[in-house]
């Protein structure tokens, strides 16, 4: 090998991301299991269906994910915090708009002791009362930094104004509702959502018949929780504000957030994955032409970024960066004038090709590691998406011309309907 010779640059002809295996257990649990480790290390995901847009109260879905870890019947929270850190293993707990998440990582030959902390953290759960108002303590003292930062009043200004206040997206977290939490009410959503008939499990990693067997064991042979109930999708209409501009007023604030954004498609239009490439050359990596004028050029910010964001039947296609309050103004018109540049030029081939080897190269760096796979997999389920997908993305990256990208921005990039939202400190 002659290293003094640069390595041939071959094209992306496919990539063939690892099917899963998917099966049923005897309750009717669906399991996934994607076997590509080679590290004697495992990973369980536990999904259960329902999220923000399920609960009757603001944050419920949140502490009755979060309090799982702080106490079963078998064991108080310390007791799993030491006999998880003991095994090496770690829980991670999650919820988003419609799934709630639990993960263990765990080494192979402790997995019989990890799975049993699961087990019991799963199926019988205290929600004790002296751990819930510790957790409720920190996380109003996260609230309370959190809405000091230009940045999150901004985020939170725009999803009021494009989906109204009766919508999941527009009700404002309060530190009163902190205080209405309850382990009753956590008791009531846990008890609505978390049981077999509400369950997926994908077990990733260096998975074992062994393993498998154990998850069968403890999840997949008897039904648990209150089963027989079935997630009911909940649909909220939106409507958003008339005003063109929001403005949010934070007087000490030594910059600006500065967020423009509408409602878009969703992931299964046809469009989008086009659409996808449109965004990433607009403003979504750090060659992009939203950092090439806004950063390098004009000076006006260290970052400014775009991108579309989801939740049940909605996309939010946003612009999002902070500057110096007095280029709120000069920034909000040069983002306009990408926009034109966009719906009035063609992208020069040059730049789509390195757009395009940008995308391909996440897209092999997205899907190496068996739990970026898991992940992969996972995000097919929640989306509602087929096993297609994957070769559909590689597909558009690959195929769309500087012609759809100019017809794509004159569709989706509509400068009428963008919301201007800025939180910051009025200037005179």
């Amino acid at each position: 090998m002659n290293r003094t010779l640069q390595p041939e640059i071959q094209e992306l002809v496919q990539f063939n991301i690892l099917p899963p295996e998917r099966t049923v257990m005897p309750n009717g649990v669906p399991l996934t299991v994607i076997n590509a480790g080679e590290q004697d290390v495992v990973r369980v995901d536990i999904l259960f269906g329902g999220g923000r847009w399920q609960q009757s109260k603001k944050l419920q879905a949140l502490f009755a994910n979060r309090m799982l870890r702080e106490g079963s019947r078998k064991y108080t929270a310390a007791e799993i915090a030491e006999r998880l850190d003991y095994y090496g293993a770690w829980l991670e707990l999650s919820s988003s708009a419609e799934y709630a998440y639990v993960t263990l990582y765990s080494l192979n030959k402790y997995f019989a002791e990890t799975l049993d902390v699961l087990e019991s953290i799963i199926k019988e759960p205290l929600f004790p009362e002296k751990e819930l108002n510790t957790v409720i303590d920190a996380n109003i003292q996260q609230y309370l930094v959190n809405t000091s930062k230009v940045d999150f009043l901004a985020h939170r200004s725009l999803l009021r104004a494009l989906y109204g206040e009766e919508h999941p997206c527009g009700r404002y977290v309060e530190e009163t509702d902190y205080h209405n939490i309850t382990p009753d009410l956590l008791r009531e959503f846990y008890n609505t959502y978390y049981h077999s008939g509400n369950c997926y499990i994908y077990l990733s990693g260096k998975v074992t018949d062994e393993i498998t067997r154990r998850i069968e064991v403890a999840f997949g042979m008897v039904p648990f929780g209150n089963h027989q109930q079935r997630l009911v999708k909940k649909e909220y209409p939106f409507v958003a504000v008339p005003e063109k501009r929001i403005f949010t007023e934070r007087e000490d604030a030594m910059q600006s957030a500065v967020k423009l954004g509408t409602t878009t498609i969703l992931r299964t239009h046809p469009d989008y994955l086009k659409l996808r490439v449109l965004i990433t050359l607009f403003g979504g990596y750090f060659g992009s032409r939203l950092m090439s004028n806004i950063r390098e050029d004009k000076g006006y910010t260290y970052g400014i970024s775009a991108g579309i964001m989801f939740y049940p039947g909605s996309g939010l296609l946003g612009i999002s960066t902070e500057t110096a309050n007095e280029y709120v103004e000069p920034l909000i018109q040069e983002v306009y004038k990408e926009i034109d540049k966009l719906q009035n030029d063609r992208v020069a081939p040059e730049e789509l090709a390195m757009v395009r080897n940008y995308m391909l190269g996440e897209m092999c760096r997205n899907y190496e590691s068996p739990f970026s796979l898991a992940d992969a997999w996972m995000f097919i389920l929640t989306s509602g998406l087929d096993d297609a997908y994957f070769a559909r993305s590689l597909q558009a990256v690959k195929e769309v011309t500087p012609e759809e990208i100019r017809e794509l921005a004159g569709r989706y990039l509509c400068k009428e309907n963008l919301k201007e939202v800025i939180a910051g400190k009025k200037l005179a």
